[in-house]
This record gives structure tokens, sequence and C-alpha cells, in this order.
């Protein structure tokens, strides 16, 4: 692989040991997927943030590095809500421990922002075309297929070499023969809201790392980004998918060709939900990927006035929770909780809920592996009439 004067200066230890053993990361990457050679990011998205995956080695590692970032830098979910820990049923050693994996990227410069969706937070961080090195699934998704960004789905290692650099291995989804569809996805019948993560857990399955292009001929309107997100988190959990299209949505695919042919109905999608019924459900958890204001604002008005039964979590980043103080309150006087830094997802406390009733095709896929729960899937509206005790 190719090395400027620079680059080969910081792999050879000029710039600092950390500098160096991070640009051996990303040339062993390189050099594996047979990059040319390195390409500058715009930003970065770090995974490998709650200590419940990385455990003491990785905290042991992100400490042992020195230096600043060199591009704006935004972490991943934590295991713990940063500020209301206790409430969740954190236990203290887990806390310190989550502290201070925090407080070791925060001392290389990444933002304490934790969440699965930066772009909800922070304009600046992509745009169309812009090299990214982002890590959470979801996010890589959205990036690379609704924003038309390039990016692949760094590790965590991966990321906070780039992070530190400033660039990326240029291989994979940053190269236009990459980006071509494998797949073409026909659906027949209109879709709302919790279906397209229904879709996407399904689709996932089927195409595992492939590229779908959807085609939603019977809509009666087009998805929104809400919709855009539930479909891509889904696909990325449920199989490997990092970029999708949908005909006349979202950015369009460099060239089309002789695609695998998928056909999907309604039957296909109500068979999800069958599968994962709400018998038994102890608990609700909302907010995966992170509630947009928008999202926060339909919840608050579906439990304003009323008192839910059962524990409910609504995930979101802080500064949107923050910035919307008052929806905040309304869905807190139900009862439920509003939770920053963390989603059901990547906490532990996550383990204690029994059964989870989700509206999210990416929760249904991960949480029996992570977290060892069962699921059960319904649209946002079902959800809540459950912790209400409506069903």
């Amino acid at each position: 692989m190719y090395l400027s004067r620079e680059e080969e200066a910081i792999y050879q230890g000029e710039k600092g040991e950390t500098l160096r053993r991070m640009m051996e990361i990303l040339v062993a990457l390189g050099d594996s997927y047979g990059a040319e050679k390195l390409v500058p990011v715009r930003s970065v998205q770090i995974a490998g943030v709650s200590y419940k995956n990385i455990g003491q080695a990785g905290l042991e590692w992100i400490s042992d590095l020195r230096g600043t970032v060199a591009v704006p830098s935004i972490l991943n979910p934590a295991g713990m809500d940063l500020c209301r820990w206790k409430e969740m049923g954190i236990d203290e050693d887990f806390a310190e421990k989550q502290q201070q994996v925090i407080d070791a990227y925060r001392k290389l410069g990444v933002a304490i922002d934790c969440t699965c969706t930066p772009y909800q937070i922070y304009d600046s961080l992509a745009g169309p075309g812009d090299h990214l090195a982002w890590s959470e699934s979801s996010a890589v998704s959205y990036a690379n297929s609704v924003i038309g960004a390039r990016t692949n789905r760094e590790g965590g290692p991966s990321a906070l070499a780039a992070a530190l650099v400033g660039k990326t291995a240029l291989y994979g989804y940053h190269l236009d023969e990459n980006r071509r569809p494998t797949h073409r996805i026909e659906v027949e019948g209109d879709l709302r809201g919790s279906d397209y993560g229904a879709l996407g857990f399904l689709v996932g399955g089927m195409v595992r790392d492939g590229v779908p292009f959807f085609r939603l001929p019977g809509l009666q309107a087009q998805p929104s980004r809400k919709d855009l997100k539930a479909l891509g988190a889904s696909m990325a959990a449920s199989g490997s998918v990092a970029l999708y299209y949908v005909e006349d949505v979202t950015p369009a695919p460099p060239s089309l060709g002789e695609e695998e042919r998928i056909c999907l109905g309604r039957k296909d999608i109500d068979e999800v939900y069958a599968a994962h019924p709400s018998e038994g459900v102890r608990a609700v958890a909302l907010g995966c990927p992170h509630c947009s204001a928008t999202e926060l604002e339909r919840i608050a008005r579906l439990l304003e006035g009323r008192k839910v039964k059962k524990e409910m979590w609504v995930c979101t980043a802080r500064k949107t929770a923050e910035q919307n103080p008052h929806l905040v309150r309304i869905i807190e006087e139900s009862g439920a909780r509003v939770y920053c830094d963390t989603c059901m997802v990547v906490s532990p406390a996550s383990e204690r809920l029994g059964k989870i009733m989700v509206n999210s095709g990416k929760a249904l896929a991960y949480l029996p592996g992570l977290a060892g729960v069962k699921v059960g899937l319904g649209s946002l509206e079902e959800c809540i009439d459950l912790a209400l005790g409506r069903r």
C-alpha cells in the first residue's frame, strides 16, 4: 500500500508511539483488503465504548494511548446513562469502570456524545461523498445510504486509529465498484412505522452482507428519514448490510445490473410480528437507534396524562434530551424513564428486564444474543399500550 512521506514517517514512529501503533492498524487493514492508499476522513464514530463489551482489556488498551484526535470524533452508546446509572440498576463497580472508559476517550479529544445516531445531533459530521470512519452498524448504514457518504463498518480499534491519524484505508464502500446493488427487493403493499424495522429484519437475514435495492411501488407515502433509519438499522443487525438503496428516495447507486430478485409482501412482514408476540413481556424499551426529537414528541403525545404499568425506557442522545426538556418531562411524568448515553442493547441493565417489547428490528436482532432476553415486536402504539396496561 502506498504511503506518503508524512504517513511513512508516522509508520516509522517519528510522530510518537501511539500514532505508530495506529498507523500499523490502518496499514494492516489496508493490506488485508487490497487498499492502494489511505484517504482523509471528515469524521469518525467510535464503537467499543460499553464496558460490558470491551472489558478490562479494552479499557487498558484505550488508556495506554496518547495524543489528540485529528478529526471530529464521537462515541457509540455506553453501558449506562452517565448521570442516572443508579436508577437503571447499574452496580458501582461497573459504573466506575465505565466512567474510566469515558475519561480515557475524553483525554484523546473524543466528543463524549454517546449515541448511535450522531447525524441527529451534528450536521457537520457527514455530507454526500464524504469519506468517514464510522463504527456502529446503524450509523454506518444511514451514512452510506441516506446521507450518501462513504464508510466501511469499522471496528473499535480501526475507528480510533482513523480518528488519531485522520485517515482510513481506501477500500470497500469507499469505492464505487463496491457500492453497486447485489439484490433487488420488490415489496408489495403499504408500509407504516415499525413495518420498516420488520422488513429490514427479514431482508438482512436474506442478503447478509449484500447491497439491497428496494422498489416500493405500493406505498401511499414515501418513507421518512425515521423509516429509513429503522430499515437500515434492522438490516445491519439481522445481516451485515452497510449500504442499501430505495428507488427515488435515497441517493442513486452508481449502476444497476443483474441483481438477484426477491419479492416480499404484507404476509411476509406480518409473519415477523407473529413470530415475536407480546405475551410475557415485562418491560418496554424504545429508542434503538436513539430517538430523534420528532420521535420523542410522538412518544410524549401518546403518554401525556397517563401512567405506565410496566417499566419503560426511552433511549436518546443527551443533546436531544437537553434540547427538549418539555418532552422529557411529559414522558417521565407517566412513569417512563428517558435514558441518555446508552440503550437496551449495550447496557447490562437490560438483563434484569426479562422479556422486552420493542418497535425496533435492530433490538429484535441484537437483544437475545447480547442481553440474553426474549423480545416481542410491535408498533410504537402497541408498545405504549402494553406499557400502559391496555394489552
